[in-house]
């Protein structure tokens, strides 16, 4: 394995090839080489989200931009074909078929590789977060997903989008944020003076609300925008507390279905959201203490892109640690253009 991506981690080789990870989410894509015992390694990274359309996720569009990232970073090294290639893409579950169809053939004729997995990036972060170890990793961002396994197979919890779900997630956490501060504006019962002044001070007056944000087409980037807000009030204000309560709830619910019941599971936290620190971390981890008392927490050891890099290391060595799934991590040997 590896740590962070180019890293040597427990049970690497001490010399290896480079190897292929990409990390393809809602801000953009990014690209690394990486050799498994160090050495040279290099990433490129695009702000620019790849394309889904009647088919799914566009693997046109993705390989539009991977390819010439991918061999700048290749030139960089030195790495002429890498021995493994891994892609990890978000919403691949669901929206993957054009992907797996096309994307391992394409992979091959461009730069040679004939080791390639397509992993949602669920898995991705969860490979990033604790390697090839039985558990439970929530991600959370603007969206929120937990994932498990027990290394037999995949349990996937919530990561329903903004509307359908992503409960607890930084869209979530931000929506209720400001309908606490709508609430005060009105006069009903549950509302924030204190949220109410953070949207007017962000957005402008709230009866200009709706216009700024239901035209936009990055609404749950907008709404996550306000999280921050919501947890900057809480040390003073008990409704942006409550928020936040809520939110770990949620989160330590959708880890506790995730995760496997036997042994000692690990347990880790991921992505952006977590950024914005004790607010939300105190509330979640005594609710993930009261929920999962077997499991043992952990500090995650990397991020999706880190995960994408372990995945290739195991593949390129013979047979990746997590478990297979044609949705989750799938897995082709033998790529042919």
């Amino acid at each position: 394995m590896t740590g962070p991506a180019g890293t040597p981690g427990p049970g690497t080789c001490a010399h290896g090839p480079g190897v292929l990870a990409v990390d393809s989410g809602g801000s953009g894509l990014r690209v690394t080489v990486a050799r498994p015992g160090g050495g040279p390694s290099a990433r490129r990274e695009s702000v620019e989200p790849v394309r889904t359309g009647a088919r799914g996720i566009d693997p046109g569009h993705l390989m539009e931009q991977l390819v010439p990232m991918a061999r700048a970073v290749l030139a960089e090294t030195g790495v002429g074909e890498p021995a493994a290639a891994v892609v990890g893409a978000a919403g691949l579950a669901s929206l993957g078929d054009a992907l797996r169809a096309e994307l391992p053939a394409a992979l091959a004729r461009e730069f040679g590789v004939r080791r390639v997995a397509l992993a949602a990036d669920a898995v991705t972060a969860y490979a990033g977060a604790i390697g090839g170890l039985p558990g439970a990793v929530v991600a959370a961002g603007t969206g929120m997903i937990a994932t498990g396994t027990d290394l037999r197979g995949w349990r996937r919890a919530d990561g329903w989008g903004h509307l359908l779900g992503d409960c607890g997630g930084g869209a979530w956490l931000g929506r209720a944020g400001l309908e606490a501060a709508l609430r005060h504006h009105d006069g009903r019962p549950g509302g924030s003076s204190a949220l109410l002044a953070r949207v007017e001070a962000e957005f402008g007056p709230v009866a200009e609300l709706p216009g700024r944000l239901y035209p936009r087409a990055d609404r749950p980037a907008v709404l996550a925008s306000f999280a921050p807000a919501v947890a900057s009030c809480a040390a003073q204000d008990p409704v942006a507390a409550s928020i936040l309560g809520a939110a770990a709830r949620h989160m330590a619910e959708s880890a506790a279905a995730v995760c496997p019941a036997d042994g000692e599971p690990r347990v880790a936290l991921t992505g952006g959201l977590f950024k914005i620190g004790a607010p939300l971390l105190g509330p979640l981890e005594a609710e993930l203490a009261r929920r999962l008392p077997h499991a043992r927490r952990v500090p995650s050891a990397g991020d999706p892109l880190d995960g994408a890099v372990r995945i290739a290391v195991d593949l390129a060595a013979g047979e990746p640690a997590l478990p297979r799934d044609e949705r989750m991590l799938y897995v082709v040997t033998s790529a042919r253009g």
